[in-house]
């Protein structure tokens, strides 16, 4: 909820100024489908919708990776070239990540060195990205420059949010009032005590 919140702000930033915001998700039931390419692919897709004219190189590069025979998609390192060369005109831009901690383990070093190339050639552009606590020493080996922001939900917090999907439960036949009271007891509770999102917000403060 609070990284929408945030996506949000720099979204309406954006439409005020000359600025491209990216958003991405991961989600570990669909990592198989999950590569650095295709995530920067995705930035790169974000970055090149918010431009008013699309970059001569991008449309030739994509041209070329159409002709190729055995239809090979731009590689990582391809990839990376358009995104330091678009990110270049634009005069602020940002790339969030939210819950990098469920992206492939195996592919997270490529991604995080290639997001700490992005940075080091567009230094107007900032980084944004979320996870639980146990990436935060994965992420201090590739962002020396950063801030972080610890969060951890209240109880209330927590209750608020199940009352609100229980009162929109679209079968409250199925429930009866002690299963409810021990479900706004006992799940607050061990939430609480388990779960911490830890925000990284890399590079310079974000929100200058």
């Amino acid at each position: 909820m609070r990284s929408s919140l945030v996506i949000e702000t720099l979204c309406h930033q954006s439409d005020e100024r000359e600025a491209a915001v990216a958003c991405l998700y991961c989600d570990f039931h669909a990592r198989k489908e999950q590569s650095t390419a295709h995530m920067l692919g995705a930035i790169l897709k974000q970055v090149v919708g918010g431009l008013e004219h699309t970059p001569k190189e991008i449309e030739v590069a994509f041209q070329k990776s159409k002709r190729k025979i055995d239809g090979r998609e731009l590689e990582s390192g391809e990839i990376l070239k358009l995104i330091a060369s678009s990110l270049r005109t634009l005069q602020r831009s940002y790339i969030c990540i939210d819950a990098l901690d469920e992206f492939p383990i195996g592919h997270r070093p490529e991604l995080l060195r290639s997001l700490a190339q992005i940075v080091r050639e567009s230094p107007s552009t900032r980084l944004f990205l979320t996870g639980r606590p146990h990436i935060r020493d994965e992420i201090k080996r590739y962002f020396t420059r950063r801030a972080e922001i610890q969060i951890k939900p209240t109880e209330e917090d927590i209750r608020k949010y199940l009352t609100m999907r229980l009162n929109n439960d679209t079968q409250p036949e199925a429930m009866d009032k002690d299963l409810r009271e021990e479900i706004l007891r006992n799940i607050p509770e061990k939430i609480s005590e388990m779960y911490v999102k830890d925000i990284n917000t890399l590079g310079n403060s974000m929100l200058r």
